[in-house]
């Protein structure tokens, strides 16, 4: 489901470059469950970017379902995550204009989809905010905007699923809740999921642990059956 060869990212510092990334190699089956850990600085969120098309690599390439994002133009790299991803900024990056529901929704109405504002309704309950899809980003706690990122995130139920630190703002009890949606998503879905986070405990229930260190992946061990 999401095949990178070689993938390398440099930035330049004043006069010099810095390479964020060193040839990254990757493969992620469909319906697999990832997690990419590593220091700060390692490069996971980079990758993640990287792997979503938000960002451009300076060399490599990236597949996802097949087809490479590398090349492609904003239409069609926005047109191809519509239909195959989710994804989770750490930084939430919710509209501010719109309720906590309209957020939610924007995904399916993207889509064309009748039932947007009903099946948003039913998410936020599940990641218990449904007293909450009225109020706006700004009068929500961090918590709760996580939340609604995390139900955007699920609503079309995408092939593809990337969330950055996906439970680091949330409370044990919260972090249990959303680690359910999780598994019900891959269980219902068979969605592949590609989850940076600093989370043993999320970890854990991961079928692979890729850890980076210093823009390389340093081990990539898969979980005992």
């Amino acid at each position: 489901m999401i095949e990178i060869a070689g993938l390398t990212k440099t930035l330049t510092a004043g006069a010099r470059p810095v390479e964020i990334l060193h040839g990254i190699d990757l493969h992620v089956a469909a319906g697999e469950f990832v997690a990419i850990m590593g220091p700060s600085g390692s490069g996971k969120s980079t990758l993640l970017g990287l792997i979503a098309g938000l960002d451009r690599p300076t060399r490599g390439s990236v597949k996802l379902a097949g087809q490479e994002i590398v090349g492609l133009g904003e239409d069609a790299l926005a047109r191809l995550r519509g239909r195959t991803l989710g994804f989770v900024f750490q930084s939430f990056q919710l509209i501010p204009t719109l309720t906590a529901e309209e957020n939610v929704a924007v995904p399916l109405e993207l889509l064309g989809r009748r039932d947007a504002r009903a099946r948003a309704k039913a998410l936020l309950a599940t990641v218990g905010l449904g007293d909450r899809g009225h109020h706006l980003p700004g009068q929500l706690s961090g918590g709760e905007q996580q939340r609604v990122a995390l139900a955007r995130a699920f609503v079309a139920e995408p092939p593809i699923l990337l969330a950055d630190e996906p439970t680091g703002n949330l409370d044990s009890a919260t972090g249990e809740r959303v680690l359910a949606l999780l598994a019900d998503l891959r269980a219902r879905a068979g969605t592949t999921m590609v989850l940076v986070t600093h989370d043993p405990g999320l970890a854990a229930r991961a079928d692979r642990v890729v850890t980076l260190r210093d823009g390389r992946i340093d081990s990539d061990r898969r979980r005992a059956a």
